[in-house]
């Protein structure tokens, strides 16, 4: 035993599940009190000979005691149900066996693991919402739990299956490695940490975009409600040819109102000084003269009336 005085603490109790997990533990454990090599011993201590010596007693009293206490290390680490199962074995060794062939099978039921591993492992490759750490995770899970079963997996391997399984919006990063030859060498956690920077960087230009059309729809909206409700030009009601009005009672005509009508019959012409019509009804009115003598009514000439007639 180390002469330290660090003394690690016992492994969380077994009670069936993760055995692969546990057992790495316990090998560690084991090893910290030098009992690691009592457990592969296929050998039972050999009774003392006759007449021994002292050596001999204090040896074979050391292997007996290394094996109890391995045998205190393993009973004290399993659940009561676990216990009740290696309770009955007489040897250290046959209570470690008896547990490996239990809850990690055979060397069949390994192989028959490992093949279904190694399949799953194949078929792994990411989707278009995951993140590139969430896709890692997902593989390292696989990989691990073949590593648990004792079979070695390099990390070269796990970086070839991560850059050919990504998807088609990491193939510029993909290609400025190839451009460098940094693929044969670039760890999976290096990898990994630069995908993400650029997984990260896309977000956020992503986000900034968003934020961008969202402040022009709120500016479209505010300025739609400032002007909701006001009549613009395009809003006036529009009219087809000339507009109409009432039939006018002193000429029965339809194109003003009568307020301007030149024959009303409060209306003095300003030539003839006459009653009942406006200058403007005789064409030559600008040749007329103030103090010209009245011409008889029926001489006077009258026009027709004009469309664009002033109001």
């Amino acid at each position: 035993m180390s002469s330290s005085g660090f003394s690690p603490a016992p492994p969380s109790v077994f009670n069936g599940e993760d055995y692969h997990i546990w057992v790495i533990k316990m090998n560690t454990y084991l090893q910290k009190f030098d009992l690691w090599e009592v457990i592969k011993s296929k050998v039972e201590p050999a009774p003392l000979r006759a007449n021994p010596t002292v050596a001999q007693i204090r040896q074979h009293s050391d292997e007996r005691t290394k094996r109890h206490k391995a045998m205190s290390c393993i009973q004290n680490s399993v659940s009561n149900v676990i216990f009740t199962r290696i309770m009955a074995c007489k040897s250290l060794k046959h209570a470690w066996n008896k547990m490996k062939e239990e809850f990690q099978g055979t060397e069949r039921t390994r192989q028959q693991q490992l093949l279904n591993l190694r399949r799953d492992f194949e078929n792994l490759k990411m989707k278009e919402e995951e993140t590139v750490k969430q896709y890692s995770d997902r593989i390292m899970a696989v990989v691990n739990n073949i590593r648990l079963l004792g079979e070695q997996f390099s990390e070269v391997r796990i970086v070839e299956k991560v850059i050919s399984t990504l998807p088609e919006r990491y193939e510029a990063k993909i290609s400025s490695f190839e451009d460098s030859r940094e693929l044969t060498s670039i760890s999976l956690t290096e990898l990994i940490n630069v995908l993400y920077a650029q997984e990260q960087r896309r977000a956020s230009r992503l986000e900034e975009h968003q934020e961008g059309t969202l402040q022009a729809k709120t500016r479209l909206a505010s300025s739609f409600s400032r002007y909701k409700g006001k009549k613009t030009w395009s809003d006036k009601p529009k009219t087809d040819g000339a507009r109409k009005y009432p039939s006018c009672p002193h000429c029965k005509r339809l194109s003003y109102p009568s307020e301007v009508c030149w024959f009303r019959p409060d209306v003095q012409c300003k030539i003839y000084k006459q009653i009942g019509h406006a200058e403007k009804v005789y064409k030559n009115k600008g040749k007329q003269r103030p103090n010209q003598p009245q011409q008889p009514r029926a001489e006077t000439q009258v026009a027709e009336e004009e469309s664009d007639q002033e109001e």
